[in-house]
């Protein structure tokens, strides 16, 4: 899956678990997932940081930490 579907994947989750109209054992079961998702996103981003880095040297600042729109 690719870093593009994930995400889509993710807002597909995000949506179904804010309807609130899933049981509880099925909510629980896409939060998982979404919290996988999540985790694999997070290391691709930082694995495309990485590259640029070594790309292009220190000049490139890290990636803040916290959420982001």
């Amino acid at each position: 899956m690719t870093f593009e579907q994930s995400v889509q994947r993710l807002e597909e989750i995000v949506k179904q678990l804010e309807d609130g109209e899933l049981a509880l054992d099925a909510s629980l079961a896409l939060f998982e997932e979404g919290v996988a998702l999540a985790k694999r996103c997070q290391g691709m981003l930082e694995e495309a940081s990485g590259t640029i880095q070594r790309l292009i040297g220190d000049k490139v600042e890290p990636w803040p930490e916290g959420p982001h729109d």
